[in-house]
C-alpha cells in the first residue's frame, strides 16, 4: 500500500484550533491507541505543545497485550514522557492520569504563588488522533459531569471548556497528519478504525495485516478464519477466508471485500485476543553495553 494522504478541510480547521487552544494550556494529555501507540501518536503534536508537560494516556489498554503495554510504558517513560495505561470503558486508568495531570500542574501552582497570584485550576487539553478514545477518556476523568464553563478569549469560537473541580478539561477535534508516508502505520490506523476504510483498498489492508496476525495469535486466526500458515497469496487468503466465514456472492464466489472487513473487525473488537501490533524500540546499549535507562 502506497502512502495515505487524507487532509480533508475539516482536519486542517481542526489543527488550527488546537495550535491556538494550546497557547492557554498548561498540561496535555495525549491519547494514543496502546495496540499501536507509534502508529497514534501524531508527530506534529510535540511541536505544538512546545513544553508544556504531556501526559500520554495508552487507550485500549484492554484489548491490547499486558505485557507489551508494559514495555511501551517503560520505553515512553526513558523518553522522558508520563505515561498510564487506560481503560475508559471501565475507567480503568483514569485517577492515574488525574494524579499525573495534577503533579504536572504543579510547578505552575508554585509559580503563580511566588508573583503573589492566587491558584487557578489547571487547563488541561484532552487531544489525539480521531477515534482513538479521546472523548470517552475525557467523559471518564469528568466523571460525566460535562458542566460548561464558556469559551475562553482568544480561542476559536466552538471549542468549550469543562470544569471537574480544579480542572478545567478541553474536548478539541481529532487531528491526523496530512500523509503517511510509512504504508505500515496507514495500515495500521485503517485496521483500528482511527482512518476512515473509504480512503483505503480494505482488502489490501486485510491481507497486509494477515501476517502479524498469524505471528500474534496463530490459534484464534486459525479458529476464526481457518488459516494455517503463513499466507503465501494474500488473495488467496482472503478467499479462504471468505468460504470459512461463508462470506460467498452469487455462483459461490468469495467475497474478499466482506472477508476483508470481517477480518478487522474482529481485531477491533478483540476476538482474536489482547493483540498488539507494534512492539517500541530496541533501547540503545548503555557505555558498559547494558540497555540504558528503561531498557527491558
Amino acid at each position: 500500500m502506497g502512502s495515505i494522504s487524507w487532509f480533508p478541510g475539516h482536519m486542517v480547521r481542526a489543527r488550527r484550533q488546537v495550535a491556538e487552544a494550546l497557547r492557554l494550556v498548561d498540561v496535555v494529555v495525549e491519547v494514543r491507541d496502546a495496540r499501536a501507540p507509534a502508529a497514534s501518536a501524531n508527530p506534529d503534536l510535540a511541536q505544538l505543545a512546545g513544553r508544556r508537560p504531556r501526559v500520554v494516556a495508552l487507550a485500549h489498554a484492554d484489548l491490547a497485550d499486558p505485557a507489551a503495554t508494559g514495555a511501551w510504558l517503560r520505553h515512553l517513560s526513558a523518553q522522558g514522557l508520563t505515561a498510564v495505561a487506560v481503560d475508559a470503558a471501565r475507567g480503568t486508568g483514569v485517577r492515574e492520569v488525574l494524579v499525573e495531570v495534577r503533579r504536572l500542574y504543579e510547578p505552575v501552582v508554585a509559580s503563580l504563588g511566588a508573583r503573589g497570584r492566587l491558584p487557578r485550576p489547571a487547563r488541561v487539553m484532552v487531544v489525539g488522533m480521531p477515534n482513538v478514545g479521546k472523548s470517552s477518556l475525557l467523559n471518564r476523568m469528568a466523571g460525566g459531569r460535562r458542566a460548561r464553563v464558556g469559551e475562553k478569549p482568544g480561542v476559536t469560537r466552538g471549542l468549550q471548556w469543562v470544569r471537574v473541580g480544579d480542572l478545567e478539561l478541553l474536548d478539541v477535534p481529532g487531528i491526523l497528519v496530512p500523509r503517511f508516508v510509512d504504508p505500515r502505520t496507514g495500515y495500521l490506523l485503517v485496521a483500528l478504525g482511527i482512518v476512515r476504510e473509504e480512503v483505503v483498498d480494505i482488502p489490501r489492508v486485510a491481507a497486509a495485516l494477515l501476517p502479524d496476525l498469524q505471528a500474534l495469535a496463530p490459534g484464534a486466526v486459525r479458529e476464526r478464519f481457518g488459516l494455517e500458515g503463513p499466507p503465501a497469496d494474500p488473495e488467496a487468503a482472503l478467499a479462504q477466508v471468505a468460504r470459512f466465514r461463508g462470506l460467498l456472492r452469487p455462483g459461490g464466489l468469495p467475497d474478499a471485500d466482506r472477508a476483508a472487513a470481517l477480518i478487522l473487525r474482529e481485531l477491533r473488537e478483540g476476538r482474536l485476543g489482547r493483540l498488539t501490533l507494534e512492539q517500541p524500540p530496541e533501547p540503545l546499549p548503555g557505555p558498559d553495553g547494558c540497555s540504558g535507562p528503561g531498557g527491558f
